[in-house]
Order: C-alpha cells, then structure tokens, then sequence
C-alpha cells in the first residue's frame, strides 16, 4: 500500500450540498464531483467505485449492498443531523468512518418551530387561502395569541431544548418528555410519560430522532389524547407519525391544526410529484423537509462536515465521528502516519508496535482510542512505511482496515 495523497482522493456530493463543502475539499487537492438530487441505492452502486470520500443528505440510503461496491470509500459526512440513512454497522465493520452535523441547523429548525406555531394558532394559512382567493374575512374566530398557551416538547435534545428557551420567552409554559434523563432548562416541565404530556398540553411538537424503535411512535391512539383544539408538529422524521389517523383527526375537528416537515415517503429530487394524506386539510401546514435549510445553517453544515471528511482523509482525525472511536490529533510535521482500525480485543497494539519494531521502523507518536467493538491506532513514523510492514499490519486477523497517509 503506497501513502494516499489528498490530490488522489476523488469525493462525490449529492443532494444540493451546499458549494462551500466543494470549495473546501477542492482547495485540499481532493476531486469533487457533485450532484443535485439524491440517488437510489442502484444508481449510487453503479457510481462509487472509486469514490473515496461520499457526502450525503436525508434522502439517499447507503445500504451494506451499496457498500458492498463502496472497495475505496475512506468516509461518509452525512450533511444533515440524522444519519439513519446509513447502515452504520456496515460502515464500521469496513472501516468507513461517518460523520454528521448534529448542531448546525439547530437554530433553523427552532425558528421554524415557533414560526408554524404561530401560524397555526392565528389560522394565518386558512387567512392567506381566502384572501387569494379573493375573500375578505376579517374576523378573530379561532385566532389565538400563543403567549399563556401550553407547548408539549417530545424529545428534549439539541432542538428540542433550543426550542424550549425560546418558546418560554414568547410566554409559553413548557412541558417535555424524553426517554433519557434530561435536564429540563429555565421553567420547563419534565413530564413522567408522553401520555401525561398530551394530555395537559395545547400544542405537541416531535424532536425525536431517528433510531429503529421510533417507528410509528405517534399514532390515533396518541391523537386521540391530545386535548381537543390542539395542534400538531412533526419536523424530526417521516416514519414515526401515521399520517391516516393525523388527517383523520384533522378532518374531525379534534385536532385544530397542524406542520409537517417530513413525510415517509419523499421525493428524491426537486420538481418530482409529492403525495400524501395530509393535502388539501385546512389549516395543516406542509413544508417539503426544509426544517433546517436555511442558507445559513446549509453553509454552516457544508463547512463542518465537509471539514472532518478533509481532515479525516489527510490526518486520520476522527473527531464527532459517529461510529469510530474519536481521536483529535496534532498535525503531522513531516511524518508519515499509519491508521489503523481493527477488532477491539487485547493486545493489537503490542502487536503492531512488535511488527514496527521488528522491522526497525522508529515510533515518533502513538494514539489509541476504542469505541466498542472497535479499535483505532494511529502511527507517526518518521518515513513511508515499506510494503512488507504494511503487507504484515493487513495481514493481522484484527485488522479492518490500514490506510498510509503521506
């Protein structure tokens, strides 16, 4: 295995990620080609040979098929904050580190939150129908100030606790439920279970994430204990809301409203045909996965992710990654690096230091780290590795995977 220098890196970019991820990886030698809508798990089989480093949003699966052709991808950056979309079992039994944004569109997703709220609780999408329609009906029925009024939070984490904080200051009271033990901020409410919060609540708003066990969380049952006259927001993931009893508790006056930002099923490229139950329902809300696309977060997102895939490939730095073991590392001063990730069971370090030292390779710097089942060294030696140290460190029944950085 020869040292990889960044000009022979070749990324693929796809769903409209935002240029600044380009201008980054580009201005480290790497070779971006970018697409604008999404791919299906056929077409992005057919094109990852050779990729080294694969970006990503919501809407592409990378399945353990498609990995399967995936023999020269380094890493994924998933630029969105889930990364269900990934099999991360896979990706981690081959090496392939996975890195996502969990904070940079926090702020946008708020935003939208509490502008929807808003909207719903003053009809104000009932209100701009009429007057398109050229009807002029200037009246307070059914128009509420959100001040007083009570917001039930399910899931309390990065967005969901963001948009606690300013919720209260709009004079909201807030209540949330969350299945791990959260710290409830300024006034907020910890509630024992969802059922406790539907019931006491004005307005239910979803920040879950995207984990198996939340699959159809939210069904007719849950609709059904939620206050009459209170409104609904989903704008974490499609598949944990049934969206038939949602329209049919909307069609039945129990609910007064509601936003949905995700669907179960989505169109994967602009300008494609969008179906679901809920069109047509007055005063529901139906934003196409935009919760967090601002052009400030989208940038924000582009640089970050973009930033540990460069630093990741060139210094094998795995810092936030999701699924290795995380090592920030200094940058190398005219040092070659071994990375190596491998089984965790004991004594693959010694193993490796005895292969170096068998071999008369000088040690100038060593990093371990382990995240489960998995291990992660890297190696500063003073010059490139010769093929038979490298061809003895592959060989070793631990081993994932060894990458040469120059």
């Amino acid at each position: 295995m020869s040292p990889i220098a960044t000009n022979e890196l070749s990324a693929l970019l796809l769903e409209n990620i935002h240029p600044d991820a380009t201008t980054l990886l580009s201005s480290a030698g790497c070779k971006v080609e970018t697409y604008e809508g999404a791919l299906s798990a056929d077409e992005l089989a057919d094109r990852i040979s050779g990729v080294h480093l694969l970006g990503i949003r919501s809407t592409t699966q990378l399945t353990e098929a498609v990995l399967d052709k995936a023999s020269d991808l380094v890493a994924v950056g998933a630029f969105c904050i889930g990364t269900n979309q990934i099999d991360l079992p896979a990706a981690t039994k081959r090496g392939i580190a996975v890195f996502n944004a969990p904070f940079s569109n926090t702020r946008s997703v708020v935003e939208l939150a509490i502008a929807e709220i808003i909207a719903l609780t003053r009809r104000l999408t009932d209100k701009s129908r009429d007057m398109h329609a050229g009807i002029w009906d200037k009246s307070a029925a059914g128009s509420h100030e959100i001040r007083g009024r009570r917001l039930g939070i399910v899931g309390y984490g990065n967005i969901g606790s963001q948009l606690s904080v300013l919720a209260e200051t709009l004079g909201m009271s807030v209540s949330f439920f969350d299945i791990a033990d959260k710290l409830a901020l300024g006034n907020a409410t910890r509630c024992a279970s969802l059922e406790e919060l539907l019931e006491s609540v004005d307005v239910v708003t979803l920040h879950v994430d995207g984990r198996p066990g939340n699959r159809g969380i939210f069904g007719d049952a849950e609709f059904a204990r939620m206050r009459p006259g209170s409104l609904f927001l989903n704008l974490s993931r499609g598949f944990v809301v049934d969206h038939a009893a949602l329209r049919q508790r909307i069609e039945s006056g129990h609910l007064a409203g509601a936003a949905i930002d995700v669907f179960p099923r989505e169109p994967k490229r602009r300008g494609e045909a969008f179906e679901s139950e809920l069109r047509g329902l007055p005063n529901v809300i139906l934003t196409p996965h935009v919760a967090g696309s601002t052009e400030e977060a989208q940038q924000d997102i582009g640089r970050f992710v973009a930033s540990k895939l460069r630093h990741y490939a060139v210094d094998g730095t795995t810092s936030l990654s999701v699924n290795l073991p995380e090592l920030a590392l200094p940058e190398r001063a005219g040092t070659h690096r071994l990375a190596h990730v491998h089984v965790n069971t004991p004594g693959v370090l010694a193993t490796i230091n005895g292969v170096l030292a068998e071999h008369g390779v000088n040690i100038e710097g060593q990093f371990l780290g382990t995240r489960g089942e998995v291990g992660y060294v890297i190696t500063d030696i003073g010059a490139p590795a010769e093929s038979d140290v490298v061809r003895t460190l592959q060989d070793m029944p631990e081993t994932i995977r060894l990458r040469h950085l120059s």
